[in-house]
């Protein structure tokens, strides 16, 4: 029997609430209005680390990835151990959709089903180039370059050729262990900002502008960045759901990120599917749109094990 219908994931650092910590204030208010909202449909909940060690697996129906913000630092360990979940309980999202999205050459995959993103370059594992040689070869005077497996705008860097040997050795480190890419400096995020939308079961439900602090491109609120309010037109919307509706399998939730770019068009900057930021403190009623979908699934998938049973019960007559 299991004693939990949905737990809500987290890292260890964010499990408990402070009072002095407003990142970590606000990362725990945001699991709270989901948790509170799963309750609230009779679901019974809790919120834990991932790696916790004490909790049986196997007793939760579903587990919601949410604020597991430390999986690319510990990446070896977190695939372990999702490997391992994937078997004996319901994952939101499913493991497929999850491994995929966790390397960002799934924009290669969106791209050729349709969605415009930004213009980008990879760059794989162990590959014998510099900085340098890459900025000559595509011709770009500033950019940004990222490892593909990463969060938190970690190892982000703003390149031009004043600062690319300065650059190097940093760079030639991470490609020994990792694949990179290399886009072109996004203009319009620093003077307009990128528009966030969440998509839940294939709608969208609310959107937010997040705006970089001044002297900085990174968005992120952890490295100064603004979120505000933000109206998306019919065509950002439209532009949303259809990217969402390009992944092999729908999503139960995702978060869109757009901005129009050097060619004045509307891309996708990235499509997070695994520990994506929701910003329900600013739209709660979203919390509840989530809970909903999550408590329809679960009871799908009785309703599917049910049948299941029922025709293998069948098959032995």
């Amino acid at each position: 029997m299991k004693k939990y219908d949905c737990i809500v994931l987290t890292d260890h650092r964010y499990v408990n609430d402070s009072k002095t910590n407003e990142y970590t204030n606000n990362v725990y208010k945001e699991d709270d209005y989901l948790v509170k909202a799963l309750q609230k449909t009779g679901l019974k909940t809790s919120r834990l680390s991932w790696d916790n060690t004490n909790f049986d697996w196997s007793t939760t129906k579903s587990i919601i990835f949410r604020s597991t913000w430390d999986y690319f630092d510990r990446f070896d360990a977190f695939s372990k151990w999702l490997k391992h979940v994937s078997k004996i309980t319901v994952l939101i999202n499913p493991e497929a959709i999850i491994r995929w999205n966790i390397d960002k050459h799934y924009l290669l995959d969106l791209k050729n089903n349709g969605v415009p993103i930004a213009e980008t370059y990879f760059i794989e594992k162990s590959s014998k180039t510099t900085l340098k040689q890459l900025h000559d070869q595509l011709n770009w005077k500033e950019t940004v370059l990222k490892p593909c497996v990463s969060g938190g705008a970690r190892h982000t860097y703003k390149l031009n050729k004043n600062n690319l040997e300065k650059h190097e050795a940093i760079f030639q480190e991470l490609i020994t262990n990792e694949a990179m890419m290399l886009s072109p400096f996004q203009y319009s995020i620093v003077e307009k900002g990128e528009v966030s939308l969440m998509v839940f079961n294939g709608k969208y439900t609310h959107s937010v502008l997040k705006i970089a602090k001044t002297g900085d491109f990174r968005v992120q609120d952890d490295y100064g960045g603004s979120i505000n309010d933000y109206s998306p037109s019919n065509k950002e919307i439209e532009f949303a759901e259809t990217t969402v509706k390009a992944c092999s399998e729908l999503p139960l939730y995702a978060r869109v990120d757009i901005f129009t770019d050097n060619n004045k068009q509307l891309a996708l900057l990235e499509l997070e599917l695994i520990e994506p930021e929701l910003w329900f403190r600013k739209h709660p009623e979203a919390a509840t749109i989530l809970a909903e979908a999550i408590k329809e699934k679960l009871t799908s998938a009785i309703l599917i094990s049910i049948l299941k049973l029922l025709k293998r019960l069948f098959l032995c007559k």
